[in-house]
């Protein structure tokens, strides 16, 4: 892997997770990081999936949804049992992740946040999502990420 790695690669490695990183060149001027992931690779866009963090009643959670779709707020709060949900603000989220956006993981983050995945990943034997930075994938089974996030799966992507 080209330079160094991230608290994501770190936790994988630790916990003896089997994966794949895919690195790319990341184009700054790139509107959808997810999008770029998918044509820099050559992926399933249907396998390779975005994190977002919302604010469910107050309290900053992670939904992870497949790069075409959109994260069904609503749905994301009955996930972990909320009433209503908001996008989180961009500076609240990088401090809480630790990461950049665009490079937010769903893995290794800095404060234990709650999260939850579209249920679409459990097609697939393995998905793509950030390793931590723009430009790097990494590639792994869906419940390994589950286990290593402490994940609900349901249906959030709308």
């Amino acid at each position: 892997m080209a330079g160094k790695g991230t608290p994501a690669t770190a936790l994988l490695a630790k916990q003896k997770v089997a994966h794949v990183l895919h690195a790319y060149d990341h184009d700054p001027r790139a509107e959808s990081y997810g999008l770029e992931a998918v044509e820099a690779l050559g992926l399933d866009p249907a396998r390779v999936f975005k994190t977002l963090v919302a604010e469910v009643d107050g309290k900053l959670t992670v939904g992870v949804v497949p790069v075409t779709g959109q994260l069904d707020l609503k749905a994301l709060a009955a996930a972990v049992g909320g009433k209503k949900a908001k996008m989180a603000d961009p500076a609240a989220a990088q401090r809480a992740t630790g990461y950049v956006l665009g490079g937010i993981s769903p893995l290794g983050h800095r404060s234990r946040l709650p999260v939850v995945i579209d249920s679409s990943a459990e097609k697939f034997e393995t998905v793509h999502c950030s390793a931590g930075r723009r430009g790097l994938e990494v590639e792994l089974a869906p419940g390994d990420l589950a286990r290593l996030t402490g994940a609900v799966v349901a249906p959030i992507a709308g």
